[in-house]
């Protein structure tokens, strides 16, 4: 296949390079620092030379967005909100003016798009979407994808929850301060998370691509969720680490004005079924946290 990365030089976007060129794929970045032959220049707000590649392509996957590990103040909001709805319009233009477009465009979403829930499971069909900064922006952003109904075009919006994997992500955070005697739990810990291996993340959109009938947006998570009382705990059980001082909430508020973050990324409660996928058949690897956490400690 010729597959389209728009902002494919992060994490998930180098994993799925690697994950399809193993494969005999051809793969093309969009970025904004261009360094090798596959990758090419574009702003990701306008239309450039970098529409051309798009020409005979079967995959575009946008990965385009100013990251949300950031204070939410106007500024950084106001980017945080841009990004994905300029990238998402530019290339909706590039896509219009194909003469042979692709036959797959899967554009980021987040997990994040559900309210904060302890007790209710979210799959796409009863999930209960909410209204705040963080919602809003999901909201937004999956409004402008699907605005366009393209003919031969089959559209997926990717919710996608915390992505584990040792190249990049949350997990070395976690790992270093588990390893501190820092990894208790974060608030009450109550609060669920939801997760997916790099590996069944990689695979899940190789799926999607070789399944003709799965379209719209589909939840990018792993089918057991924890609370985060329970992964901290699986955390320092795996890491051999008999100390973990939990964090209250005054604390964690103090500690991301410094950080320059928001408590929301720690203490948001993101209860999430990847129900589509289940529905289909789509098997993962590591359907538990255990065993997730289990093959990254081992690599």
């Amino acid at each position: 296949m010729k597959i389209i990365i728009a902002a494919g030089t992060g994490f998930l976007g180098q994993n799925l390079e690697k994950f399809f060129t193993e494969k005999g794929d051809q793969v093309y970045i969009l970025t904004r620092s261009p360094k090798r032959n596959n990758e090419i220049y574009w702003d990701a707000k306008t239309i450039g030379e970098w529409k051309n590649i798009l020409e005979q392509a079967d995959v575009l996957i946008n990965l385009t967005g100013k990251s949300v590990d950031c204070r939410y103040n106007e500024k950084n909001k106001a980017e945080i909100y841009t990004s994905r709805i300029d990238s998402t319009k530019a290339l909706q233009e590039a896509v219009d003016g194909c003469t042979i477009r692709p036959k797959i465009w899967l554009n980021a979403s987040s997990a994040t798009i559900y309210v904060h829930s302890e007790k209710h499971l979210n799959t796409e069909e009863n999930g209960v979407i909410g209204d705040d900064f963080s919602m809003n922006i999901c909201k937004s952003w999956e409004e402008e994808f699907f605005k366009t109904r393209d003919k031969g075009i089959r559209k997926v919006a990717l919710r996608t929850s915390i992505v584990l994997g040792n190249n990049g992500g949350a997990f070395p955070k976690l790992k270093m301060i588990t390893k501190l005697g820092l990894g208790g739990k974060q608030g009450r810990g109550n609060q669920m998370v939801s997760w997916i291996h790099i590996e069944d993340f990689c695979r899940a959109i190789e799926w999607i691509i070789q399944h003709d009938d799965i379209e719209g947006a589909i939840n990018i998570t792993a089918p057991v969720p924890l609370s985060n009382g329970a992964m901290m705990g699986t955390l320092r059980k795996q890491l051999k680490s008999p100390v973990g001082l939990n964090a209250s909430v005054w604390q964690l508020e103090l500690a991301s004005i410094f950080m320059k973050t928001e408590t929301e990324l720690l203490l948001k409660s993101r209860n999430v079924y990847p129900g589509k996928l289940i529905k289909e058949g789509f098997k993962f690897f590591y359907p538990t946290f255990d065993e997730a956490i289990v093959k990254l400690l081992k690599e």
